[in-house]
This record gives structure tokens, sequence and C-alpha cells, in this order.
């Protein structure tokens, strides 16, 4: 606190004769009042003049002219300067002489403001420290007040490191320098971290020409990024990569460090040129391979955790940074392809044996389908030839049907076995893929874990009742199902089906019959060993026609040899007869006109 000084008026001051100037000066009044006039400055309300702080509140700065007055000025035109003490120079504009109170008006702000563009150019030209109050943020960084007008301060040039909080830099007053200034629409950049680059980089030489490969420094993790961490080792950065963290997998760097982390790394490499510095973390610890068991070996069971999928496997984790991959071959005893996917995902915990084991390569693969007994092992016992069982089909060929009868026994019903009568073009007409199928197992091959299916042999062959039905010229009823360019297929029963070749085909009238047709066929092949029926429509009117004919000529014959006969007699009764029996000439006359007539007939 100021202290308070009392001051004691002189009791023998003669206030009347001062009062009316009767002699107290030894001068006249308006002289020593001229005299006066002449030690005090000259104001000029509008001009910027330099004053002396003379006296400091908290809300206010005194500030001496050389005026009669001095002038007051609000403390907050000050906040870029607040180490402004008493007897400091300034730069004041005069708004006026007197104010309504009889007060000189002052005004720093002004004052800065109407040099502060040839202040700002100059500051720019001669590289000159200066200070700024931040006024508020903006996007992309701040707003600092520099000689009166506002100037923008982008984020990046903040500080050398990035910055996570732009408010704690708001109501500061901070050194800066002019980096930018585009004249024609009067906008100015400035940058805090201009001023402490240069001595950073002579920094960073010094610690450049101290590193060697090989050495651990202590740091501070200054950022993270999805590939790495950056690390201030006092003044030059290195980055971890994200596989130099762990020996483990690791999804994102934020798994093992945090920001301003104090960690220990080791330098890998360093670039004096590029002022690159590669780090490295897990190199501080041994390998996870070099401490895994020294028991461990192909054939034992361990456990571990699934971090990576791919369609063609799983990669388990059984130890930090100790990792074996379950191929999609080794998840099934199966034989259908498959993706690593429906049997597990990232995150599961699952069980496995050792298939093989590289400490030196440090590789491992694993397998958990041999947890299982192998279904093949003991196939001729489970699924002896002739044993009948459900099965699902997965896949068609053009030649059959692949089955699964149960996880990794697989099966082929060839395309000749799903049926007895009817033929089949492909397997797609007779089933469809999911479906259930009932098959007996023919034949097993156990190196190639493949079994041979059938499905009509659930039934009997109706082929031995078909050829006692069917036999070689029997004429049956047929509706044809079918036409090709060969001929036609027709179907005679249910299930039994023939086929008519295109000659054969033509009715009676000489027209060609349609699908849908029925009409009657004869039997004119029949073969059990092809399943094969050849029918003709031709031969069932063309054979009776030709019997009919066969019958006239029969008839025809026989009428011819009765005439004969009845000659053979007449001629034996004329040999007794005279010549000039002329009764019997004329009858032997008729005899041999008839038998003539006969012959010309036939």
């Amino acid at each position: 606190m100021e202290e308070t000084k009392n001051v004691v008026a002189n009791e023998n001051f003669d206030w009347n004769s001062f009062e009316n100037d009767l002699g107290v000066y030894s001068q006249p009044k308006d002289e020593i009042a001229a005299a006066y006039d002449k030690t005090l400055s000259n104001v000029a309300v509008g001009e910027v003049v330099e004053g002396t702080v003379t006296g400091m509140t908290k809300r206010e700065v005194i500030v001496n002219i050389g005026y009669k007055s001095e002038g007051i000025i609000p403390v907050s035109e000050f906040r870029y300067n607040p180490d402004l003490k008493v007897g400091d120079k300034i730069e004041v504009y005069v708004d006026s002489a007197e104010d309504k109170n009889g007060q000189l008006s002052l005004s720093h702000k002004k004052a800065r403001q109407l040099k502060s563009w040839d202040r700002v150019n100059e500051a720019l030209d001669k590289d000159e420290i200066i200070k700024g109050y931040i006024k508020c943020r903006t996007k992309g960084g701040m707003i600092v007040d520099v000689f009166g007008i506002e100037a923008f301060l982008p984020g990046s040039q903040i500080d050398v490191k990035p910055i996570r909080d732009y408010d704690v830099y708001v109501d500061k007053t901070m050194e800066f320098k002019v980096v930018k200034i585009n004249q024609e629409f009067r906008n100015v950049v400035v940058s805090h971290k201009a001023l402490i680059e240069a001595e950073l980089e002579a920094q960073k030489q010094i610690i450049m020409s101290k590193l060697e490969k090989g050495q651990i420094l202590e740091g501070t993790v200054k950022n993270i990024t999805s590939y790495g961490v950056f690390v201030d080792l006092g003044g030059v950065d290195g980055l971890i990569h994200i596989t130099d963290l762990s020996w483990g997998r690791v999804s994102h760097p934020e798994e093992i460090v945090a920001l301003d982390q104090k960690i220990q790394v080791v330098i890998l490499d360093f670039d004096d040129a590029k002022k690159r510095i590669a780090l490295g973390l897990k190199q501080l610890t041994p390998h996870p391979w070099e401490a895994l068991d020294q028991n461990l070996k192909v054939g034992d069971k361990v456990k571990g955790k699934v971090v990576v999928m791919a369609d063609y496997g799983a990669f388990v984790e059984i130890a930090a940074g100790v990792e074996g991959l379950i191929h999609v071959s080794e998840m099934s005893w199966s034989q259908h392809l498959r993706s690593a996917q429906e049997f597990m995902k990232v995150g599961d915990e699952v069980e496995a044996v050792i298939l093989t084991l590289d400490r030196e390569e440090r590789k491992m693969s694993l397998g958990i389908k041999q947890l299982t007994t192998d279904p093949w092992a003991a196939i001729e016992t489970k699924y002896p030839v002739g044993t009948k069982c459900a099965a699902k089909v997965r896949n068609f060929t053009n030649f059959g049907v692949f089955v699964e009868i149960e996880e990794g026994i697989d099966g082929l019903i060839h395309i000749s076995d799903l049926s007895w009568t009817k033929k089949v073009k492909h397997p797609g007409e007779f089933t469809q893929v999911g479906a259930d199928i009932d098959v007996v197992v023919l034949e097993i091959d156990k190196d190639n874990r493949r079994l041979s299916l059938g499905h009509k042999q659930l039934e009997e062959n109706p082929w031995n009742e078909i050829e006692g039905k069917f036999s070689i010229d029997t004429v049956h009823e047929g509706t044809i199902t079918e036409m090709t360019d060969k001929g036609a297929v027709v179907s005679l029963a249910e299930n039994v089906e023939g086929f008519c070749p295109a000659r054969q085909l033509t009715k009676e009238d000489g027209s060609t019959p349609k699908v849908g047709d029925k009409i009657d066929f004869k039997v004119i092949e029949f073969s059990k060993a092809t399943k094969r029926i050849t029918l003709s429509h031709v031969r069932t009117y063309e054979e009776a026609r030709r019997a009919e004919i066969a019958a006239e000529k029969a008839e025809k014959r026989a009428a011819a040899d009765a005439t004969k006969s009845t000659v053979k007699k007449i001629n034996a009764s004329v040999e007794k007869t005279t010549l000039g029996d002329i009764a019997g000439l004329a009858a032997l006359k008729s005899a041999m006109e008839a038998a003539e007539a006969g012959k010309k007939e036939e």
C-alpha cells in the first residue's frame, strides 16, 4: 500500500494577499504564468507523442507528456505488454487537451494503430522479435494483437511440438516473429516457433553428432500415429515404427504407449542428412522365441489367441511374439474347400496341436483337426461295402455327384449309379446341392480318402422284369416325351423309356408324330447291359400290310393250282376220245382258255 503523507498548511501564509495579488510575487502574476506556460509542452490534438509512465493502478496507467496535467489510459490497452512499469517510455495519441472533466485525454491503442502497419513491415524486414497478445482462438490457430492490429498465428507455428490444447494460450503475451505479410489484404502472419527453431537446430546438430546405433536413450512420447510413435529425445525427434513397438502384433500404437510418457528406446538407425532417427522399443527385451520352452515339440498341445485371420488360415499367438499358423486344411478332416472364418475369428482362444516347429526360422504350424479322431482311420469297419446310409449333396460334376456322409468322409455317386431306368444327362436333373440322398457304399479307396457310392443299388434291378415284358417284336403303346434330330424318346411305362430312330417314326399317312402323341411301337432291339430299348412305329403298320399282301398271294396261288389240276384231268379224258368228238374238243378248249386267263391274272 502507498504511504499517506500528512500535508500541513503554512499558518503564516496570507491568502488574501495571494488572491488579490498584493505583492506576494516578486513579479507580476501574469508574467509568472507566462513563464510557467513556457515550461509546458504545446499539446497538438490528433498527434502521436511520447510520454512517460508515472503511475499505475489495477485499472489505469498514468502518463506524463509534459503537459500541465497528466493523462490516464486504461490498463487494457497494455495487455500486449504485461511487463509495463513506471518510468517506461510509451507513445500516446492526444485525443483532446481537456475532456469534460478537464482531464488530458490520451490513447495508447490509437498511437499504436497509427504506426502499426509501418512497424509490422519494419519487424519483418529486420527479422525483429516483437510482443503480441493472444486474444482468442480461430480456425486453424489463434488471433494475436500485434501493434494494435490483429495477426494470425497458425497452430503449427505456436510451438515445435504438436499443440493438443489451444485454449491454454488464450490471454497470454508471447514473443513472435513476423513471417508473412499480404500487403494487398493487410494480412499478417506471425510465428512463435520460428524463435526457437534456430536454437533447436543447433541442439539437433549436437545430439545427432553424438548418436550411435544401439545407443539407449530416454525420450518423451510426443505424437502417436497409426503407423508409429514420435519420441522427443531432447530437441530431436525419432520414430518408433509400429512393428518395432512390441514382439507381438499391435493393432494401434496406443495399445503400447501414451502421450507424454517417458520411455527407454534404442537407436536402430539414423540419417544425418535427413535428420531421421529410427528407434526401437521391443529390441530392449529378448525375442520371445529365445524364451520359448525348449521342451516344446511336434505333437504337443498348445493354447493361444487368434490374432489375424485370412482365407487360407489363422495366426495364433501362443506367447507374446510367438505365433503359429493353422492352415484351413488343418481345421477340419473335410476335403471341401472352405474359408477359415467358418471355424474361428480374431480374439478366440483355441487349443491346437504343433505340426511343425522350426526354432531357427521362428516358424510354427498348428492344427486343430488333430484333436479329434481321423474318421478314415476305421473306415472299413464304420462304413464297410454294402453299408446303406444318408448323405448330403455337396457338389456336381458332369460325371457324378459328390456327397458327404459325415464331417471328413466324402464319396462320389457316378451318374450311371443314380437310376436304373432314367437316363440322367446331368446330376442337376436328379438332385440339388444341399439335398439329402440315400446311398450304399460300393467301394472304399482309403489312400485317396474317397468312397464310391450308389443310389440305384438301394432298389432291385428292374431290368430283369422289364426284359420279359418288353421282349423283341412285342408291341406297346408309348408317349413321345422328347424329339431330337436322331429320333424320339418314348415313355413306355413308369421309369421305362425307349428310343425310336427318326426313320422308324413316320406314320402310315406319311406325317411325323410330335411330343405328347400316343402311338404304338414295336420293340426291335433290347439291351439289358446298356439298358437300351429300340422301338419302331413304322413296323407296326408295315408288317401288317405285308401280311395282308402275302395272304392275297397265297389265295391266288391256291386258285391257280386248282385250275392246273382240272386241266390235267381233262387232258386225261381227252386222250380217250376221238378226234371227231367235238364235245370233248370244245370242253378242252374252254379249260385251256380258263387256265391261260388265270396265268395272266397272276
